[in-house]
C-alpha cells in the first residue's frame, strides 16, 4: 500500500523566514484555530519525549521533524524531554545518541529536559489524587491486575483494594516511596470505571516499585511513575500547549485528560492531538526486533548502514536534509498508511545529485591495455584529462584525472559475446572513455577457463575530451581508472534488509524474511586518485554506478547510499499505467 501526500486539505499556516511554506495538515489547522481564539494566550510549545532506551530510527525522525517544524512555524518552542521513567533499561549513552541525532538533523530544542526533574511533583499530585479518593494502593500482583482489567466486550473485575481508606492508601504509598516493599508487592492505581469501554481508564497502575539504580538520580527513588502517569503531567509542568503523538496514543487521550482534569495545575491544560506514524515498505521499526537483528548478530550493529535507525542512515550516506523533505512531504495525516520505501530514495538521491562531487571507480576490474599507447619513454606516456565535478553545480569546477595506457574498466563493460543491444566495449567496437579518448577493442587474453582477464583496444589521439575532428558518434561512454593511479578500496553494495514488502504485516515474525544477501562485499575495487581524500562520511557519485558514502571509520570503505535508478518514478510510471488500464 502506498500514499502520496497522506495530508489533509486545510488552510496554510505562515512559515518562518527562510523556510519554505509547510505542507497543509489538520494540526497546523488546529494551531491556527487556536492561535485566532487566543487559547493558550497565542502561545506554541511543543516537546520530543523520546524513551533514551534505544537508538532513535527514521519513524522518530517524523515526530522530531513534526514537533520542532510546528514549533518553528508558528515562532514557538519545543523541548527534548528524556521520558526516563523506566531506570532498567535507560543509559546515558542513549542520551547522549539521541541528542546528536537531532542535531544531525539539524533541530536545536530549546531546552533539555527529563521527566525525572519532576518525580518530586508527580509524586505529591499522585498524594493529591489518593487525598481526592481518586487513586488507591493495590497489593496484588501484576497478572492478577492483567486479568481483573477484562477486555473488550467483557466487564472488568473491581480490585478488593479499590475502596481502602485513603489514609491507609496514602500510608502505604508513603512506605512505597520509603523502600519497605519488594518489587511487585503493591502498586499505585487511579480509581475512575472499571466498566470503561476505553481500557486505558480501567484504573490504570500509575506508580510501580523499581529497585534499579536510575542514570540520573541513583537510588533516591525506589518507585517510578508509569508513561500516562508522567507523560501529561510533564507536559503541564512544561508548559506545553500542543502535545502531538502518534496514534498508538489515541486511546490514552482520555486518560490524559483524566488525569490533568483532577489536578491543581500551574498553567493552562495541554491537549493531545494524535496523526499517523512512519512506516516504511520492506523495513521494521520495531525497536525490539531492531535489537533482535543486532543482538544475533544479523547485522553488525545500531549504526550498520542496512539498519533504518539514524545512525545507520547516517552512516549509509543519507543526507539530513533529504530526511526532513520526505518528512515535510509525506505530511500529516489522521490515518495510518505504508509509504514505498523508493519514495524516501528518491529524495536522497535528489539532494545528492545536487551536491555530491562526481569520481570514477571500478568495483569489479578488468584490464585494459591501449597497445597504441606512447611508450613509457615519452612525455605522453601519462597525460591529465579534465573532468567535471557536478554537472548540476556551476561552481563545482573540474578536476584533473591521470590517464595511461594501462587503465581499469568494470568487467560488465565488455563482452566477447555481447547480448542483443549491448552497445558497450566488444571486440571491433568503438565505444568513449569518460573525460578520455575514442578506443576500439582489438583483441583479449583469456585465463584456462576462458574468461577474459584483459582487453587489448587501441585509441584515437585525436579524440581527447571525448570529440573528435570528424564529429562521428559512439553509442556508449564507460568509466575507468588508471591502473598506474588507482587507488584500493572495499565496497558495500545494499538490498532489502526484508525480502517481504510488508514485513510481519500478515502477523508472522519479521525476522523470518531477513534478507541474508542484503549486503555484498567488494574488496577489490579500484578507484580514482582523488577518492583518496575524501573526508569521512562524505558522499560522491562514482559516475554511471550510484551514490557512495565513505565509511566514518575508514575512508578507504565505501557504502552504496543509493543507486541512479529513479525507482520511485518508475512506480508512478507503472501505477499511472494501471490506472489507465483500469479506466478503459
Amino acid at each position: 500500500m502506498t500514499t502520496s501526500s497522506g495530508t489533509d486539505e486545510t488552510p496554510t499556516s505562515t512559515p518562518a523566514p527562510g523556510r519554505p511554506e509547510p505542507a497543509v495538515d489538520f494540526i497546523r489547522a488546529k494551531v491556527i484555530d487556536d492561535n485566532a481564539s487566543g487559547r493558550f494566550g497565542g502561545r506554541v510549545q511543543t516537546r520530543f519525549p523520546p524513551e533514551p532506551n534505544g537508538f532513535l530510527h527514521i519513524g522518530h525522525a517524523k515526530a522530531i521533524g513534526t514537533n520542532f517544524g510546528i514549533a518553528e512555524e508558528f515562532g514557538g518552542t519545543c523541548k527534548l524531554r528524556f521520558d526516563d521513567t523506566n531506570p532498567e533499561t535507560e543509559e546515558q549513552s542513549y542520551v547522549d545518541a539521541i541528542q546528536d541525532d537531532i542535531a544531525w538533523l539539524g533541530y536545536e530544542p530549546d531546552e533539555v529536559v527529563y521527566a525525572s526533574d519532576y518525580f518530586e511533583q508527580l509524586y505529591a499530585w499522585a498524594e493529591e489524587l489518593i487525598g481526592k479518593g481518586l487513586a488507591y494502593v493495590d497489593d496484588q500482583d501484576a497478572d492478577t491486575i492483567s486479568a481483573q482489567r477484562g477486555g473488550f466486550g467483557q466487564p472488568g473485575v473491581e480490585s478488593p483494594y479499590r475502596d481502602r481508606p485513603v489514609e491507609e492508601s496514602l500510608d502505604l504509598f508513603r512506605r512505597m516511596r520509603a523502600g519497605e516493599f519488594a518489587e511487585g508487592q503493591r502498586v499505585l492505581r487511579a480509581r475512575i470505571d472499571m466498566q470503561s469501554e476505553n481500557m486505558q481508564l480501567r484504573d490504570p497502575i500509575l506508580y510501580r516499585i523499581r529497585r534499579a539504580h536510575h542514570v540520573r538520580t541513583g537510588d533516591t527513588w525506589t518507585i517510578y511513575p508509569t508513561y500516562d502517569w508522567a507523560h501529561g503531567q510533564s507536559d503541564a509542568v512544561e508548559g506545553v500547549t500542543h502535545s502531538l503523538c502518534t496514534l498508538e496514543f489515541s486511546d490514552h487521550r482520555a486518560l490524559y485528560d483524566w488525569c490533568l482534569d483532577h489536578l491543581d495545575l500551574p498553567g493552562d491544560q495541554p491537549e493531545q492531538t494524535e496523526y499517523a506514524r512512519l512506516s516504511l515498505t520492506h523495513t521494521v521499526l520495531s525497536k525490539r526486533k531492531l535489537r533482535q537483528l543486532v543482538e544475533e548478530g544479523l547485522v553488525d550493529g545500531w549504526d550498520d548502514p542496512r539498519m533504518p535507525t539514524l545512525r545507520g542512515l547516517r552512516r549509509r550516506g543519507y543526507p539530513p536534509a533529504a530526511i526532513r523533505a520526505f518528512v515535510d512531504r509525506i505530511g500529516l495525516a489522521r490515518t495510518n498508511s505504508v509509504h514505498d520505501i523508493e519514495l524516501l530514495e528518491s529524495f536522497v538521491r535528489t539532494e545528492l545529485n545536487r551536491c555530491a562531487p562526481r569520481r570514477m571507480a571500478v568495483l569489479r576490474p578488468l584490464k585494459l591495455i591501449i597497445t597504441n599507447w606512447p611508450e613509457p619513454s615519452s612525455d605522453e606516456h601519462e597525460v591529465l584529462v579534465e573532468a567535471v565535478n557536478n554537472p548540476e553545480d556551476a561552481t563545482a569546477s573540474t578536476r584533473q584525472v591521470p590517464f595511461t595506457g594501462e587503465l581499469w574498466i568494470e568487467q560488465d563493460d565488455f563482452k566477447l559475446d555481447p547480448p542483443p543491444k549491448y552497445y558497450r566495449l566488444t571486440l571491433g567496437r568503438e565505444v568513449r572513455l569518460r573525460a578520455g579518448f575514442y578506443i576500439t577493442a582489438t583483441d583479449v587474453v583469456t585465463d584456462d577457463a576462458g574468461n577474459v582477464v584483459e582487453v587489448h583496444a587501441t585509441y584515437d589521439p585525436e579524440s581527447a575530451g571525448g570529440s573528435t575532428p570528424d564529429g562521428r558518434k559512439v553509442r556508449s561512454t564507460i568509466h575507468w581508472v588508471s591502473a598506474a593511479h588507482a587507488v584500493d578500496g572495499t565496497v558495500h553494495l545494499y538490498d532489502r534488509l526484508f525480502t517481504d514488502p510488508h514485513p510481519g504485516a500478515d502477523g508472522s515474525d519479521p525476522i523470518a524474511c531477513f534478507n541474508p544477501r542484503s549486503r555484498e562485499t567488494l574488496t577489490g575495487a579500484k578507484l580514482e586518485p582523488a577518492l583518496a581524500t575524501v573526508t569521512p562520511g562524505q558522499v560522491v557519485q562514482f559516475e554511471r554506478l550510484g551514490y557512495f558514502a565513505s565509511d566514518l571509520d575508514d575512508r578507504r570503505v565505501f557504502h552504496r547510499t543509493v543507486g541512479l535508478r529513479d525507482e520511485w518514478a518508475n512506480i508512478q510510471k507503472r501505477a499511472a499505467k494501471q490506472g489507465k488500464q483500469r479506466g478503459r
